[in-house]
């Protein structure tokens, strides 16, 4: 009998039986169809990913990307609700969520179940509770800014639900720095410029929702440390629920000389004076 190889198949098989129980770990989806944009990553179903934004003006931004990821995840589960748990204090800063406006995401707003929480605590109270419902298309989870409730054991808690329902998580928040958490994949999002096409630039309508993201961490095993850092430029579209890159810089950009200011270079050629602002009093 070779001891070693009987270790080693005994490992095989537990790794499996680990694997069918854990639904994230053998499932997974990109943020298009094809994978085509933010080539090389895929994230874990049942599993709680982390979409952060430094300011609280990104927040819009972040928000409606969290939305977006959440839509992607359930692509196949149409059916199935989305639970979102808001702290008050984000409804009191930001406003309610406005149902036109998840609806021109791609969110039936019928769809949502909505839970407010007056603190952290409680939304990460009643986040462990919902996580362990498997009939959710998914969790979103908005506790205010960065409490100490929230820390590495409450988010490896959800993690370890969210692997045993197969439920997946989106964990949203404004944070000023980067803290430990057992999360599969940490995005940092901020707004971007759209790229409205010749059809709405005509009709004067702007372009798709976009955003600028920033992918910090990605827990995806052999092949993903390489996409770490990565920054992307994505719109969404509502009817297709997938995001594609867009150019960085969508629109012309008029080059300014080098050690005077481009008003000056301007007046110069054309022969026109260049007025001295000066403050008053």
């Amino acid at each position: 009998m070779d001891t070693v190889s009987d270790i080693a198949a005994l490992r095989r098989m537990l790794a499996g039986l680990e694997a069918e129980r854990l639904p994230g770990a053998v499932s997974g989806f990109t943020l298009d169809m094809e994978g085509e944009a933010a080539p090389g990553v895929t994230l874990a179903h049942g599993a709680l990913h982390e979409v952060q934004a430094v300011r609280a003006a990104d927040l819009p931004a972040a928000t409606g990307f969290a939305l977006a990821l959440a839509l992607r995840a359930a692509a196949g589960e149409r059916a199935r609700p989305i639970l979102w748990i808001r702290q008050d204090l984000a409804d009191a800063e930001l406003g309610r969520l406005d149902a036109p406006g998840l609806a021109s995401l791609g969110l039936d707003p019928a769809r949502l179940i909505l839970v407010r929480a007056p603190d952290a605590g409680a939304v990460l109270r009643a986040a462990g509770d919902a996580v362990r419902c498997p009939g959710l298309g998914g969790l979103v989870i908005e506790p205010w800014g960065e409490p100490k409730a929230l820390d590495l054991t409450a988010t490896r808690r959800l993690s370890l639900r969210a692997a045993s329902s197969g439920v997946t998580c989106f964990l949203l928040h404004a944070v000023a720095r980067a803290s430990p958490g057992a999360v599969a994949t940490r995005w940092q999002v901020a707004p971007a410029a759209s790229a409205p096409s010749a059809l709405e630039q005509a009709a004067g309508a702007p372009g798709h929702p976009a955003f600028a993201v920033t992918l910090l961490r990605h827990r995806g095993g052999e092949g993903a440390r390489p996409v770490e850092g990565g920054t992307w430029n994505l719109e969404w579209d509502h009817e297709t629920c997938s995001f594609r890159d867009i150019a960085t810089l969508p629109r012309a950009v008029v080059p300014v000389p080098a050690g005077r200011p481009a008003g000056t270079a301007a007046a110069g050629e054309g022969g026109g004076e260049v007025a001295a602002l000066r403050r008053a009093g």
